[in-house]
């Protein structure tokens, strides 16, 4: 037996050590990588209000798994299978161990709780072939942000295996949904990328809809009913301050921040034709932007600030348009078979995410700023509201199923990977945060 296990292990102890153990995702991940991530352990178990921190390295590591099996690019070993390491023997890993369960990489570390109240989570990647360490951090949180410190981890470990940058310590907000369909109830609500931490931001008594993050992620934009009079507002979170936008006499709708959030762009509504304006947001000065006589909505700028897209049906049909930041030099982008809607710019630049409607069918689809490129991405009934994760490689959209049901989801831009967001009552109008501070 013996022989057969030293049969079994020959090729993992005699495959050489990786000179850079990475994870090549520019053209989509057909095998993700091993990963294993054992239980955190502690120096001292000590109780906190959040729990003691042998149950805090527990759920650290368990977090930290769900977050990288959740991008689709890694494979977590079976966590019954994994030893359980002590505190001592984070910085001298058993390597042989992990080798034998095919894991590739190894993420580690300790959960301390310190005299000041506050938590330290160490968070070390190792290659386990070539047992050399990749990357180390610690985090230091107060006991309430235990989640944040694990949600750190797995953005440090993504960002050393794949070279770009992390999105797991984002929130979502969106627009929370109950009732009968007659009368349905609606409110901002607000949650980490996981669903965790999740609470309402408005009560209900207003129909909202179309909630967007200011990128310094204190601010939210979206559309209120409130007195029957549809109008953008702002939300600043932590005060709870709410304020309409301007003075416009007709409906305002379809907001979303410039990328330096010192602007927002919306859509007013005027005799049945609906123009996009610029707002300063600290002269609150307004531009408008368009002036074809069409439905001219759902702004999104460019990174750089440079462009605006934008769909209209200044054409006869519903489609995608992009124009310069002033709101000259109107070019289609969609064309083909069916309409185009709800465009978003992705962060990188290089994409633009949006609706892509045929024959009754709502799908996710991304396309080059040029027009060129076009891929669906999703294969639902009806799939809207894409807003992209802060490094441009996720979407997360809303999904309306056939039941009547609406759910959140995301999916990689292979398509192939696509996860349901928890959420505790039916869910629209997503909005992902960039990465917190």
């Amino acid at each position: 037996m013996l022989r057969r296990l030293a049969c079994a292990l020959l090729p993992l102890l005699a495959a050489p050590a990786a000179a850079q153990l990475r994870v090549d995702i520019t053209e989509g991940i057909a095998a993700p990588m091993p990963i294993a991530v054992p239980v955190f352990p502690t120096p001292a178990n000590v109780p906190t209000p959040a729990g003691d921190t042998a149950a805090l390295g527990d759920s650290i590591s368990r977090i930290i798994t769900s977050n990288l099996q959740g991008s689709g690019l890694f494979r977590p070993v079976d966590r019954a299978a994994l030893p359980r390491p002590t505190a001592p023997e984070i910085l001298r890993p058993a390597f042989f161990a992990y080798r034998t369960l095919a894991a590739q990489a190894l993420v580690s570390g300790t959960v301390t709780a310190n005299p000041d109240g506050t938590l330290t989570l160490s968070c070390y990647l190792h290659d386990v072939f070539s047992e050399e360490e990749l990357a180390r951090q610690g985090f230091t949180v107060p006991v309430a942000g235990w989640r944040r410190a694990a949600h750190k981890c797995s953005d440090l470990v993504y960002a050393r295996l794949t070279g770009e940058s992390g999105y797991f310590d984002t929130r979502i907000v969106y627009v929370s949904e109950a009732g009968p369909r007659t009368n349905r109830v609606k409110r901002l609500a607000i949650m980490d990328q996981d669903g965790a931490n999740h609470r309402f931001l408005t009560g209900g008594q207003n129909l909202v809809l179309t909630p967007r993050f200011a990128p310094n992620q204190q601010t939210i934009s979206y559309m209120s009913y409130e007195g029957n009079r549809p109008r953008v507002w702002l939300y600043t979170l932590g005060s709870g301050r709410q304020e309409a936008v301007g003075t416009f006499p007709s409906m305002t709708f379809a907001p979303s921040f410039t990328p330096d959030g010192s602007r927002l762009l919306f859509s007013v509504m005027s005799q049945g034709n609906a123009d996009i304006h610029m707002l300063d947001l600290a002269s609150r000065t307004s531009r408008r932007l368009t002036s074809a006589s069409a439905i001219d909505t759902s702004p999104s700028m460019s990174p750089d600030g440079r462009r605006i897209v934008f769909e209209s049906d200044r054409g006869g049909t519903q489609q995608l348009y992009v124009m310069n930041a002033d709101g000259t030099g109107a070019t289609r982008i969609t064309f083909g078979e069916g309409r185009a809607a709800s465009p978003a710019w992705s962060p990188r630049g290089d994409l633009i995410a949006f609706v892509r409607i045929r024959g009754g069918q709502f799908r996710i689809a991304v396309i080059r700023p040029d027009g060129t490129g076009e891929r669906l991405l999703t294969d639902g009934w009806q799939d809207e509201n894409p807003t992209w994760s802060p490094n441009g490689r996720v979407i997360l959209f809303a999904r309306t199923e056939r039941n009547g049901r609406s759910t959140l989801r995301s999916v990689d831009l292979t398509g192939r990977n696509e996860r349901l967001i928890p959420t505790p009552l039916e869910a629209s109008d997503p909005s992902w945060s960039s990465l917190l501070p």
